[in-house]
């Protein structure tokens, strides 16, 4: 089992900036990517950003450009840098974890709690 405690979550105001933590606990080896998913009211979840543990990252079109990920894989954490927010970055962020399960090897992803992030105009 992995557990993922995230922080960093908060209001901020349109422009502004916000970083998250998620630190990865518990049966962590073996995960191979980790990354940050967002929800927002009244619509699907969806990716915003990946990382995987060489560090190879992929953004959501909407946030490429003001969005980082990095990881630091000695502390099993991930990192999303948000800059120039927008009301409609406005939304629960979750942090995952792929896991590549020892005597399958599927891989299985596992969710953070969430965090919340508003962004006022």
């Amino acid at each position: 089992q992995v557990q993922l405690n995230e922080s960093g979550g908060g209001l901020v105001q349109a422009g502004g900036s916000l970083r998250l933590s998620c630190a990865a606990s518990g049966s962590v080896f073996s995960i191979a990517a980790m990354g940050w998913y967002r929800q927002a009211p009244g619509k699907q979840r969806e990716l915003v950003a990946a990382i995987t543990r060489g560090g190879r990252a992929d953004y959501a079109d909407s946030v490429k450009g003001r969005f980082t990920i990095s990881n630091d894989n000695a502390e099993n954490t991930v990192y999303l840098q948000m800059n120039s927010l927008k009301p409609e970055d406005t939304a629960v962020y979750y942090c995952t974890a792929d896991k590549v399960e020892t005597l399958t090897h599927r891989t299985r992803r596992y969710w953070g709690q969430g965090t919340q992030v508003s962004v006022s105009s």
